[in-house]
């Protein structure tokens, strides 16, 4: 199995900047792509980026731009850079990881609020 650990949500103003990081620990040896997600409020859980393990990353419409994703395959951590908040980047940011053979393993989330 593995495990998923989010930290680095909080309250920002909008037009801030956060960092999320995710540890992975566990059977790390099989994680492929890392993605973060995130669901606000009444909505469904969207996605918002991906980066696999040759470091190629993708972005949601929505956060292109604004949002970097990153991973440190030394330390099993996925950053998510978020600058440019917006109120309506406000969710709860969740980890996932995508395994060779083992299925998609999920963090606990992290909130992030942005105020206006």
């Amino acid at each position: 199995q593995v495990q998923l650990v989010e930290s680095g949500g909080g309250l920002v103003q909008a037009g801030g900047s956060l960092r999320l990081s995710c540890v992975a620990s566990g059977r790390i040896f099989s994680v492929n792509a890392m993605a973060w997600y995130r669901q606000a409020p009444g909505k469904q859980r969207e996605w918002v980026a991906t980066v696999t393990n040759v470091g190629t990353t993708t972005y949601s419409d929505s956060v292109k731009g604004r949002f970097t994703i990153s991973r440190d395959n030394a330390k099993n951590t996925v950053y998510l850079q978020m600058n440019s908040l917006k109120p309506e980047d406000t969710a709860v940011y969740y980890c996932k990881a995508n395994t060779l053979g083992l299925g998609d393993y999920w963090g606990r989330g992290t909130q992030v609020t942005v105020s206006s």
